[in-house]
């Protein structure tokens, strides 16, 4: 449990969406919050917005997360790393270029191991710290259209509940979240209207409590927790029917062109 008045916490990815969001909501709970994100203008932006701090961050890059974190800690030793950062390409597998997969992996999986790895150890030497990495809902409903962020999101919450075994007669804790469909704009052109969706300050809310109320996993709406059950125990042909009623029988990750280009610009899409 961390007490979050006064400690020092850190959010990757935090200039935008779901970032954004959970670090504002560290700020109104006291903490001295860095957001480190790729986009430096941006971040510093979000940073004079919500009362916080800012430095660019490539998460892939492990000289990038260490240079942040030791930013951060000028403020005092790091109580609370968010593994936030992430990207999503849509569109049937064989159609997607290999080069925005691996963009995908390095971001979504590879800058959550770089976090966790440098952050870590100095939680463990103090016997005290948190860390929330998100995944998503993707981790536990495989859908069509996604795969890799699927397969990225269900590598961090394996990787997660592998290294909290490793952890467990240690006070630091790690929460693994996995939300809904989010309205950032990550899921710009999607439609969402037969999904559950949430606000990016709903998440945001639910990540800052964890540090005093540190889940394993965690789902956002929480009654979406069996979902993953329900996927393992269906017949796939009777899932993969279920699935195309829930996208309307759209092709795999179809999306509006228009209405996601600007996001598409920005993440190399």
């Amino acid at each position: 449990m961390i007490d979050l008045a006064g400690a020092v916490a850190c959010v990757t990815g935090g200039a935008r969406g779901i970032g954004r969001a959970t670090a504002a909501a560290l700020v109104a709970r006291r903490a001295t919050v860095w957001i480190g994100d790729l986009d430096a203008d941006e971040a510093e932006r979000t940073a004079r917005e919500i009362g916080a701090r800012a430095t660019c961050l490539d998460v892939t890059d492990e000289s990038s997360m260490a240079a942040f974190h030791q930013a951060a800690a000028a403020d005092g030793p790091v109580a609370m790393l968010v593994n936030n950062a992430g990207i999503q390409y849509m569109g049937p597998f064989v159609e997607q270029k290999l080069s925005a997969y691996h963009r995908e992996v390095a971001v979504n999986l590879v800058g959550v191991i770089n976090g966790m790895h440098e952050f870590l150890p100095e939680m463990v030497n103090r016997n005290h710290g948190h860390i929330v990495n998100l995944a998503s809902m993707a981790a536990k409903v495989t859908t069509p259209g996604i795969s890799v962020y699927c397969a990225t999101k269900s590598a961090v919450a394996a990787l997660s509940r592998a290294v909290r075994a490793e952890i467990a007669d240690t006070d630091v804790t790690i929460t693994t979240v996995m939300p809904t469909a989010v309205h950032t704009e990550l899921t710009a052109g999607v439609t969402l209207d037969l999904l559950p969706t949430r606000q990016p300050d709903q998440i945001g809310a639910v990540i800052a409590d964890s540090a005093r109320r540190p889940g394993r996993e965690v789902t956002v709406p929480r009654w979406l927790a069996p979902f993953g059950l329900v996927e393992e125990v269906t017949p796939e042909p009777l899932l993969q029917m279920i699935k195309r009623l829930a996208t309307r029988n759209e092709p795999p990750g179809h999306f509006d062109e228009t209405q996601r280009r600007n996001y598409l610009d920005r993440i190399g899409g």
